[in-house]
């Protein structure tokens, strides 16, 4: 039986869960073959209808935002759109990454392993703090000891895997990464760190609540994965703080 997703709020406009690593949001062309998708769960769970306002790469955690009403959704569509959203990301990357910087290669947008030459490049800005590191005494690549870092990201335009992109090009390529990390690296993670995924969570979401205009910050915890790792590496005082659900009927005052 398919586990209950994770409700991190809920009420009568819009609900925000924890999206699983390797679930796609929704169908799409790229998606032939699928058959489960984070939408159908979610509708299926609540018993009604939801509506995407925003999405998440399929290997990525964290938390994600579905209107429960079609006025709400383009309400938070318009918000995403005009960069009125704060987004918070947790990656672990190979190497010591930089202590702070910002990221703001153009990108182009992408179809299947290549950018598409004939789009222009458009701006993609991503803001980046190294919060810890750790060496470790095994060799994976050239060098006798391998370091990594954790990394936050808070992406400031929303372009297609616009933080793996950017931090791969800043030569930090993230953990689990297949088409912009290094394959080596990736298996060490799987094979001795039980850890085959993608290692990106979207910990962190604050915007005005389409109705009541309250601000809203969601926290997502980190899966058991990455929860492991953290506790491992010594990482334990980043995980993100466990949030209590809410589940308010009415946001109206």
């Amino acid at each position: 039986m398919t586990p209950a997703l994770s409700l991190l709020h809920q009420d009568d406009h819009l609900v925000a869960v924890h999206k699983p690593a390797g679930l796609l949001v929704h169908r799409s062309a790229l998606a032939r073959g699928e058959r489960e998708f984070l939408l159908q769960r979610l509708r299926d769970q609540l018993g009604r209808r939801v509506y995407p306002v925003h999405r998440l790469d399929r290997p990525t955690s964290g938390v994600i935002v579905f209107a429960l009403d079609p006025e709400s959704a383009a309400a938070l569509q318009s918000a995403f759109a005009a960069r009125r959203v704060e987004k918070r990301y947790l990656a672990v990357v190979r190497g010591i990454g930089p202590h702070r910087e910002r990221l703001d290669y153009p990108l182009r947008e992408e179809e299947g392993r290549r950018p598409k030459a004939e789009m222009p490049a458009m701006e993609a800005v991503t803001e980046i703090r190294r919060l810890d590191s750790v060496e470790l005494p095994v060799r994976v690549d050239r060098y006798p000891q391998s370091r990594y870092s954790l990394m936050e990201a808070r992406p400031q335009t929303g372009r297609r895997h616009q933080i793996r992109r950017h931090l791969s090009r800043r030569g930090y390529p993230i953990i689990g990464d297949a088409k912009h990390g290094k394959g080596n690296h990736n298996r060490f993670f799987a094979e001795r760190l039980a850890c085959p995924r993608l290692l990106l969570a979207a910990v962190d979401l604050a915007f005005d609540h389409p109705v009541s205009g309250r601000r809203l910050e969601l926290c997502c915890p980190l899966d058991a994965c990455m929860t492991t790792l953290f506790e491992r590496f010594g990482w334990s005082g980043h995980l993100p703080a466990p949030p209590r659900y809410r589940h308010h009927p009415s946001v109206m005052p």
